[in-house]
């Protein structure tokens, strides 16, 4: 499938920025790194993602910030291990309940980083 710069509208900025994660689904923990994140939603890498629509729990820590984030999400989107596209294997996890605390938090880190990790 071609996506165009119209498919991949987004609803708020995000980032391009290796962040460790760990997230909770049916079967256990498991812990990967997130390669995008942004205040609706990251995309960890994965060489086993979960199926599209399962819920799973995140916690990450965000650098310099006091507690880690301890979210829920869906799984929006895979990229299967062997597909030949560009790009990393895993799946884009849209956050379901992100508060506004929680929310500007995201926002602080991804605006604070930006300019740095990601000027393009």
């Amino acid at each position: 499938m071609v996506r165009s710069d119209k498919d991949d509208v987004r609803r708020s900025r995000r980032l391009r920025h290796e962040l460790p994660v760990a997230y909770r689904a049916v079967g256990g923990f498991l812990s990967d790194c997130a390669t995008d994140i942004s205040q609706g939603g990251m995309f960890i890498n994965s060489r086993v993602p979960l199926p599209v629509g399962t819920v799973v729990r995140l916690v990450f820590q965000l650098p310099g910030a006091a507690h880690p984030c301890d979210l829920f999400g869906r799984v929006t989107r895979v990229v299967p291990c062997d597909a030949d596209v560009d790009g990393s294997p895993g799946m884009a996890i849209e956050f379901t309940d992100v508060d506004r605390e929680k929310g500007a938090r995201i926002d602080a880190f991804v605006e604070a980083l930006r300019p740095a990790l990601d000027p393009g």
